[in-house]
């Protein structure tokens, strides 16, 4: 209870600080391109049921499906490549040359293959964060001492065991993590891919109101952007603190014995 408490004036902490931030710029900068935050809020409100809803809903369907596509394919290679010396050394060479190219520029050729659809910005969401899951999967197997291996084995347990108690278990620290930076990239990337060949989705709402002039809808947006973002991360906490129980006891036992 404490901790969901500490979490909830953390939020509301940030949240006024960014408020501050924006009232501070509407303030000095006196421009249109920076419309007041209350007018801005009010507007949020008042426009979220009829438009802002539908466009949040539509983005939230284009990144939760390439993400799911992503985490399976993604975590089940870097987890055979962990494991498989020879899978590692055929795929990892391939990995490290994608892995840093700028694969947004690759939409128009999704587009022309798959159409003018949803399927090339999920695609292109997907070969853009699946390389996170692949590589902290990978490095999470590769941390695991091989004593805890020969453990299982001496035990006679099969292969499904140890995947089931031990790697899975190892890799979820890391495998959170990517998942939250898949999320941040994948919002980035879809704030690009919406505005083409689309009518629906948040980032065509804000670049639409950018188009018009209408600054106050474009922060409006921009707002509810950053509160389904916040949405999203609060979700991932929460079921992370479950899932990975002794990471928070772990956490906790080290903060108790820095004080000590």
């Amino acid at each position: 209870m404490k901790q969901f408490k500490t979490k909830g004036l953390s939020i509301l902490y940030g949240f006024g600080m960014v408020l501050l931030f924006w009232w501070l710029l509407y303030i000095l900068l006196d421009t249109p391109a920076i419309p007041n935050p209350g007018a801005t809020i009010t507007q949020t409100l008042k426009i979220f049921p009829n438009q802002l809803a539908y466009h949040l809903w539509v983005s939230l369907k284009r990144i939760g499906c390439a993400i799911l596509f992503a985490a399976l394919v993604g975590t089940t290679l870097g987890i055979t490549m962990g494991l498989n010396q020879r899978f590692d050394q055929a795929l990892s060479p391939i990995v490290y040359i994608l892995y840093p190219l700028p694969k947004i520029a690759f939409l128009p050729i999704f587009m022309i293959l798959f159409g003018l659809n949803e399927l090339p910005k999920i695609i292109l969401i997907f070969v853009v964060i699946v390389f996170q899951f692949i590589l902290s999967a990978k490095d999470a197997v590769k941390e695991i001492p091989v004593s805890w291996f020969d453990s299982f084995q001496s035990l006679g347990l099969q292969k499904r065991d140890a995947l089931k108690h031990l790697i899975i278990p190892a890799i979820l620290p890391q495998w959170f993590t990517a998942l939250r930076s898949s999320v941040g990239v994948s919002i980035a990337v879809l704030f690009f891919a919406e505005n083409f060949a689309t009518s629906y989705g948040i980032g065509y709402y804000i670049m639409n109101a950018w188009a018009m002039a209408n600054y106050v809808n474009m922060f409006c947006g921009i707002t509810a952007l950053g509160v389904l973002g916040l949405l999203i991360f609060m979700v991932i906490d929460c079921i992370e603190a479950k899932v990975c129980h002794w990471k928070t006891i772990e956490t906790k036992m080290k903060r108790e014995s820095i004080q000590a």
